[in-house]
């Protein structure tokens, strides 16, 4: 066999190689962007309602849940060290009376040491087992909610978790693969949920 007919043989094989990575990548992108969780309908009552920071809708959702009876608490997770309980609720509750403000306030509290989402799941099962509460209501957005729910099924198996996904102006434009900005966003979600759901399947593995 000629040096030029090697070559070409092995140019087809890395070829097959790239492709056999980059097809499944693809397909699994396409499928994963175009089937983002809905936002949550289930009203089953928790002990706790998590909510994890990166959005105002998040926030929001997760206090209308609280007042609306659905937990004891509220615990928000990976706020920046410098906000306090008061600064969010200015922001997100305006329109709202002191005395409303007030008596929410008792049933919140916040989490400053998360830095990512494994974080989020750590700090968040600290707390829940501080309080002795065994079931949750997680709220993040659709993109996020994936990853979020390997994180902590990985941190805490034992927890019982309701999805509450709310979906940002981001994803709610209808047509993802148009739009630069949700594009990207969707394409490096996808990355990080990858990593995270095979550290998560080699750990079954291991563990097995």
């Amino acid at each position: 066999m000629s040096f030029l007919q090697t070559a070409w043989a092995w140019f087809w094989r890395i070829f097959i190689v790239i492709l056999a990575v980059i097809i499944p990548f693809c397909a699994g992108f396409i499928r994963f962007a175009s089937d983002l969780p809905a936002p949550g309908d289930d009203r089953t009552q928790t002990d706790a309602i998590v909510v994890l920071t990166g959005g105002s809708v998040r926030l929001s959702t997760g206090l209308n849940l609280l007042e609306a009876g659905k937990a004891k608490k509220l615990f928000v997770s990976g706020v920046h060290p410098g906000v306090q309980l008061n600064d969010l609720l200015k922001i997100d509750r305006a329109g709202a009376s002191a005395g409303s403000n007030t008596e929410l306030a008792k049933r919140v509290e916040l989490g400053h040491t998360a830095g990512d989402t494994f974080g989020n799941s750590v700090e968040t099962v600290a707390w829940m087992r501080d309080n002795n509460f065994h079931t949750m209501r997680l709220v993040t957005a659709d993109y996020h909610m994936r990853r979020a729910l390997i994180e902590f099924r990985m941190a805490a198996p034992d927890l019982q978790i309701v999805p509450n996904p709310v979906q940002p102006s981001i994803t709610n434009n209808g047509r993802w693969w148009r739009n630069e900005a949700t594009f990207n966003l969707l394409l490096s979600e996808y990355g990080k949920y990858l990593i995270v759901k095979w550290r998560y399947l080699i750990s079954r593995i291991t563990e097995s």
